[in-house]
């Protein structure tokens, strides 16, 4: 235990190291040398890191705080971008970006305290339901919704904005693996075939055609593509886990596509995204406004311009690329990185995801498998719709990188999620005892119940009393004898005496 928690701590202090370096070599080349606030603020958050490791080895000690170091790194790499974007067009983005990831460690570390079970968000299901669609919905109040670059995704407080849909995703993952912990029996039995696949039941399909009904409803109201496809697209994955069939991801890709299809033709904003994506250097295209391609396309150039090593931190010119240090950071990453950085990164991303995965298949409970595999697939599934729209192999989306776009709320929503992360690896790397799970107790008890009410149903109708055999005393009887703390069983005994010679526990 001791070994793997002083791991953990080297993995940090390396994370700092290469930070530290990379920091020094970027200012040197553009302001001469680091400016006082940053480094106070840097040695804040090393702090802040240091005691984060400190409270998971005290109240999570059986987690795989790997998480936390692959997290630093992308955030490090993350500020670093935004930072060489300020020095360029003279702006304290990273400055903010430093405060908000303060917060979001304070946030991690209340969690990491006071959250010794994350099964007792099992117990809110439907209050996360309607807080996560209160936040997803919140910009469309009048006079607290704020529309930026099109998308009216973000919420006015004072001169600050906030990105709700960030932390719905949270409240909605909460609410979906409950949902879909509860009622997997019943969406994983098949009706009818149609060749390979077993199709759902059509009654069955209640649940998707909401959930989807409500993306389209998010596409359409608020013109942001890439928060209906996030959500739609986690719900289908849990559901997949939850029942292993296929089907259910034939039928979601199918119906989002046909909605996508659809709203492209009907509704110019989404229109516009898929030209730009098919056609980026039309001339026409390129210069139209709005939707033209001309960010993708300078995007493209910055990418090719980074070449296999990049041009080095501090001499390439990422800022000629719109939202640079926001939506592009991965095309700013790969001109001052270049193709060798950019591996890295998706290295680090490769790492957490694994590390996801693991947990889900390793944690014994339905619903930590389920919010884990959910939690882990929206990081995924961000990060490909980032790459894949920055490299035209989809349409862009307007879906930022975790952990290192520019934006407070997206990154204390992720560090949130990774910290859920950390706290289900905690039960999942827990050695077992010999006693039973709750939910294995809670599953056992609902069987033997429902055995006893069969058996009550079948005597009743046969005879209301047993005849004593000889040398009994009297008829047989049902009472309820302990076995542990949590679990009961129905075991024979006379009405006068000890337990019946043939019973069974």
């Amino acid at each position: 235990m001791t070994k793997t928690r002083i791991r953990y701590l080297l993995q940090i202090l390396f994370a700092f190291v290469i930070t530290a370096i990379g920091v020094f070599q970027m200012f040197a080349r553009t302001e001469g040398q680091p400016p006082t606030n940053a480094l106070v603020l840097m040695g804040v958050i090393a702090v802040l890191f240091i005691v984060t490791w400190a409270l998971i080895c005290r109240f999570q000690p059986y987690a795989n705080q790997s998480i936390m170091a692959c997290v630093l790194m992308l955030t490090s790499i993350g500020i670093l971008m935004i930072a060489r974007c300020d020095a360029a067009i003279d702006a304290h983005v990273a400055t903010r970006q430093m405060i908000w990831l303060c917060l979001a460690l304070v946030c991690c570390d209340l969690l990491f305290v006071f959250m010794h079970d994350y099964r007792v968000l099992r117990r809110f299901s439907y209050v996360s339901m309607v807080i996560g669609l209160a936040l997803l919905l919140s910009p469309m109040v009048p006079g607290l919704g704020r529309e930026i670059g099109g998308a009216r995704i973000w919420i006015g407080i004072g001169p600050y904005s906030l990105q709700p849909g960030e932390f719905a995703k949270l409240f909605l993952a909460f609410f979906f693996a409950s949902y879909l912990f509860n009622h997997r029996d019943q969406l994983a039995v098949g009706g009818k075939k149609l060749g390979p696949l077993q199709l759902p039941r059509l009654k069955d399909l209640g649940p998707i055609i909401i959930v989807w009904v409500a993306s389209m409803g998010v596409l359409i109201v608020q013109h942001d593509l890439g928060t209906s496809l996030m959500f739609f697209a986690m719900f289908v994955a849990m559901l997949y886990v939850a029942t292993g069939r296929v089907s259910w991801v034939v039928i979601g890709f199918l119906a989002f596509a046909a909605g996508c299809v659809v709203a492209a033709r009907i509704f110019a904003h989404v229109g516009y995204r898929v030209d730009a994506w098919l056609h980026p250097f039309d001339p026409v295209i390129y210069s139209r406004y709005p939707g033209g391609s001309s960010q993708i396309v300078q995007g493209l150039f910055g990418l090719a311009s980074g070449g296999l090593m990049g041009t080095g931190l501090g001499q390439g010119y990422p800022t000629v690329t719109p939202l640079a240090n926001s939506d592009f950071i991965y095309a700013s990453t790969g001109e001052e990185l270049g193709l060798v950085g950019l591996f890295a990164v998706l290295m680090l991303y490769l790492l957490i995801i694994a590390a996801g995965m693991i947990i889900a298949m390793k944690i014994k409970d339905g619903f930590g498998k389920l919010l884990s595999s959910g939690l882990v697939f929206t990081m995924a599934f961000q990060v490909f719709t980032v790459v894949g729209g920055i490299t035209l192999v989809i349409p862009l989306t307007g879906l930022t990188m975790p952990y290192m776009a520019a934006g407070g709320s997206s990154l204390v929503a992720n560090y949130l999620l990774a910290a859920l992360l950390v706290i289900i690896s905690n039960a999942a790397n827990k050695p077992q005892s010999d006693e039973l799970s709750d939910t294995f107790r809670m599953e056992a008890l609902s069987v033997l119940r429902s055995r006893q009410q069969a058996e009550a149903r079948t005597a009743s109708n046969d005879a209301r009393h047993v005849p004593a055999a000889d040398g009994d005393d009297g008829p047989v009887t049902q009472i309820v004898a302990p076995i542990n703390t949590h679990s009961y069983v129905n075991l024979p005994r006379r009405a006068g005496g000890g337990a019946h010679p043939g019973g069974e526990a």
